[in-house]
This record gives structure tokens, C-alpha cells and sequence, in this order.
């Protein structure tokens, strides 16, 4: 554990740093946000925080696969420098679409691309848990399956960009919340604590927290389409990489609360509850509209929040509160052993929706 949390916390300083410099860079190159009828801010803000991302993310596993416990184990630094390879490269088609404003299918060919990177290193789903057997997955499935989730997670986390400190937030409570389950299913049974998934996620939290001082409202710097696609990747691979290094007859309802079969496949929906739930009614939306799918509108879930009265900030909070309680309740279920575990998923979903839906006054601080 202690590793980790030098890991977190090296990723941290160095996206806190970097986001500086890249600040300036991107001031001198004019990757700038203007303001559209859709968006929120009211004058123009640098992108490239995803460069500070990157850079954190880089920094965290040169560390860990150098330090001599995380080091040491070939099948972790060879699941990593595959991530950091399709990271760089995911990073970059963001920077490119934060100067030049790609088209959808220019994008999306170089997110397949990044996955298709990921996926042939070894990266994919092997099995999926089911409550009363393990499915094993052939090769064309594994990849099938880890490059779809890839490319939806990476576009979700995209979309959820739209209020300052959001998708940070968010992805930064999904992970932690991936984060504990990992470590404490590999604690619980047994199994080497080393993983991929684990070092990712904590390394994306690092991430996170090292870049929201710059982005929470007012943000002074925006992530991007560098940073929001390089953040779900990097959330998307760490759920994949975990069925890769856990031995599936060891989940299974007889082997005790924490390794529920359920829990596998509900956590990572829960992590990914809301960015999700914004992508798919984003699809639906635009559909009937007759109008294509990654054609922007100010609808998200964010912008309701808005229309309901929340302040800028609250809108944000109370949008972290939902993930925290849907990610974090579905692992308390799967790892505490005792019967008000249960009581705390729909007592939080209950708290947040009478926060959600009886909005304070807005003021003048706000």
C-alpha cells in the first residue's frame, strides 16, 4: 500500500506542475476555448491539461515499475507501457482535435486505434463472471468486447466535460472506488496486490486530484479532449486488465461477501453510472431529433442541473455526490459483511436526489 500511495501521490505533483507549463503552452500554440452558445464559461480558457495528465500518468509508472515491490512483477510493467503507449497516443489525437478541432471519425479512428494498441499487448477481458459460471472469452470476443467498452467509456467521460472540475471529479471518485475493490479482493483472497488495474487507478486518481486545484470553478485551465479521452481510457483499460490477472475460479458466491460474482460485473457500471447514463440519453436524444449522434446540444446532465438552480458549484458537487454514492455503496455491498452495507446505497441515493431536486437560490458568490 505504501507504494501506491507514493505512486498517487507522484502523480498528483507532477500534473499540478505540468498543468502550469502546459497552461503556457497552450496560451503561446492559441488552444483556447472559445465561448459557444453551448458551453458555460463566459471567457476564453486554455486546454492541455491532458499534457499535464500525461505527464503524471508517465512520471507514476516510470515510478512504480521502478519501485522494488510493483517493479518486480513483468506482467504488470508489460500491462502498463502497453497503456502508456495507447495513452500517448489517445493524448495526442486530443491535443490535435484541441488545436484543430478533428472531425468525429477522425477521432474515432484514433480511440480505436489507441484500443486496438491495448487489446494486442494483452489487455482485454479473458472471462466474464456470471452468478452461476465463468464464461471464458476466444480471442476474437476478448478484444471485441474490450474495444467497445474502451471506445464507450472513453467517449462518455467525453461528454461528461462540461462543468468545471466534473469529469475530473467523477473519474477521480470512479477510480478510487475500482481502486479499493482491487486491492481489497486481492487482500481478502489471497492474491498478488500487485495489478495493473490497481496501479492505474490509483495513478489516475493521483492524476485527478494533481489537476483539479486548476480546473474546479473558476477553472483556470480546461482538460480537453486530451485529457477527457486520456481519463477514460485510462479508466476503461484498469477495469479490463483486472479479469486479466485474477484467476476466475476464485470469484464465486461460495468464496465469501467480498468476491460476489455480481460485484465484477456491477462495479464497473457503477463507476461508470453517470457519465454512461449522459452518453446514452446523448445518443437517444439526438437520434429522434434526426440529428447525428456526436452533434453537440446543451442538454447533458450537467446543463439540467443548471436548469433546476443549482449554482455552477453545487451542480458539480451534487453530480460528485451521485458517484460517490453509486460507486462506492456497490463495493461497500460486495466487501462489508454485515447488514447495514445494504442500507447505505439507497439511503444515498435518496439523500442526493432531495439535494438534487430541491435547489437553493443562487448568489451573488456563485
Amino acid at each position: 500500500m505504501r507504494e501506491y500511495l507514493l505512486v498517487l501521490l507522484v502523480a498528483a505533483g507532477v500534473t499540478y506542475v505540468g498543468a502550469s507549463l502546459a497552461r503556457r503552452l497552450a496560451f503561446r500554440w492559441n488552444a483556447v476555448a472559445l465561448v459557444r452558445d453551448r458551453d458555460v464559461h463566459t471567457t476564453p480558457i486554455p486546454y492541455f491539461g491532458g499534457i499535464a495528465m500525461l505527464a503524471g500518468t508517465t512520471a507514476a509508472l516510470i515510478l512504480a515499475t521502478n519501485l522494488p515491490w510493483l517493479g518486480r512483477f513483468e506482467l504488470v510493467q508489460r500491462d502498463a507501457w502497453a497503456v502508456f503507449w495507447a495513452a500517448l497516443l489517445i493524448c495526442t489525437v486530443g491535443v490535435a482535435d484541441d488545436l484543430f478541432e478533428l472531425g468525429a471519425i477522425a477521432k474515432l479512428a484514433g480511440q480505436t486505434l489507441a484500443a486496438g494498441i491495448v487489446v494486442l499487448n494483452g489487455v482485454k477481458f479473458y472471462w466474464i463472471p456470471l452468478p452461476d459460471r465463468i464464461i471464458a472469452l476466444d480471442n476474437v470476443a476478448s478484444i471485441a468486447v474490450a474495444v467497445f467498452v474502451i471506445l464507450v467509456c472513453v467517449n462518455a467521460i467525453n461528454l461528461m466535460d462540461g462543468l468545471d472540475g466534473l469529469a475530473a471529479g467523477v473519474v477521480g471518485i470512479g477510480a478510487g472506488a475500482f481502486f479499493v475493490y482491487a486491492y481489497l479482493l486481492s487482500y481478502e483472497q489471497d492474491l498478488v496486490r500487485a495489478t495493473t488495474s490497481s496501479l492505474l487507478t490509483v495513478a489516475v486518481v493521483g492524476v485527478c486530484l494533481g489537476f483539479l486545484p486548476h480546473n474546479i470553478h473558476r477553472a483556470r485551465m480546461f482538460m480537453g479532449d486530451s485529457g477527457s479521452m486520456l481519463l477514460g481510457f485510462l479508466l476503461a483499460t484498469s477495469m479490463i486488465s483486472l479479469t486479466g490477472q485474477l484467476d476466475p475460479s476464485r470469484v464465486n458466491p461460495s468464496g465469501g461477501v467480498l468476491i460476489s460474482s455480481y460485484l465484477p460485473l456491477l462495479l464497473p457500471i457503477a463507476v461508470m453510472a453517470l457519465p454512461f447514463l449522459d452518453l446514452v440519453t446523448a445518443y437517444i436524444r439526438r437520434t429522434a431529433a434526426g440529428r447525428l449522434w456526436y452533434q453537440a446540444d446543451k442538454q447533458h446532465l450537467h446543463h439540467r442541473m443548471l436548469e433546476l438552480g443549482h449554482s455552477h458549484r453545487m451542480a458539480v458537487a451534487l453530480l460528485w455526490l451521485w458517484s460517490a454514492v453509486i460507486a462506492f455503496g456497490v463495493v461497500l455491498i460486495g466487501v462489508a459483511d454485515a447488514w447495514w452495507s445494504a442500507l447505505v446505497l439507497p439511503v444515498g441515493l435518496t439523500v442526493a436526489a432531495l439535494l438534487t431536486f430541491r435547489p437553493r437560490r443562487r448568489t451573488l458568490h456563485d
